[in-house]
């Protein structure tokens, strides 16, 4: 599993001219599954990514030194197999990407996990 993180003063996703989700202050995270990740790899990134220091701490002035959930911000998820592109010639090839049937219950359940781990309605996906 690949993720990038992003700190962001607000973020949001929209298909097709429709706003799906958005976030203020926060991170915005970008997951991409591989086709051998388990519940395991989701566990690893869950804990990572919430427990990362990229915030700083107002009261003591130090850079980098809390969480996401420290500063009760919000976390928005979304699925990106093009994390997993390989390019062969000119063309990509996502063939290491979990398949898109298996992925999105994949990825339905990292977000709840993400949710059960910190705040449901702080935590969205797309």
């Amino acid at each position: 599993m690949r993720a990038i993180v992003q700190r962001v003063l607000s973020a949001s996703v929209e298909v097709e001219g429709r706003l799906v989700s958005e976030i203020g202050p926060g991170l915005l995270v970008f997951i991409g599954i591989h086709e051998s990740d388990v519940e395991a790899d989701a566990d690893y990134i869950c804990r990572k990514v919430l427990n990362m220091r990229l915030f700083p701490n107002e009261k003591s002035g130090k850079a980098w030194d809390q969480s996401v959930m420290q500063r009760s911000f919000g976390v928005l998820l979304v699925s990106q197999f093009t994390l997993y592109g390989i390019l062969k010639g000119n063309k990509p090839d996502f063939h290491v990407a979990m398949p898109p049937d298996k992925a999105k219950e994949f990825y339905a359940s990292l977000v709840k996990k993400f949710q059960k781990s910190y705040t449901e309605d702080i935590v969205k996906g797309n």
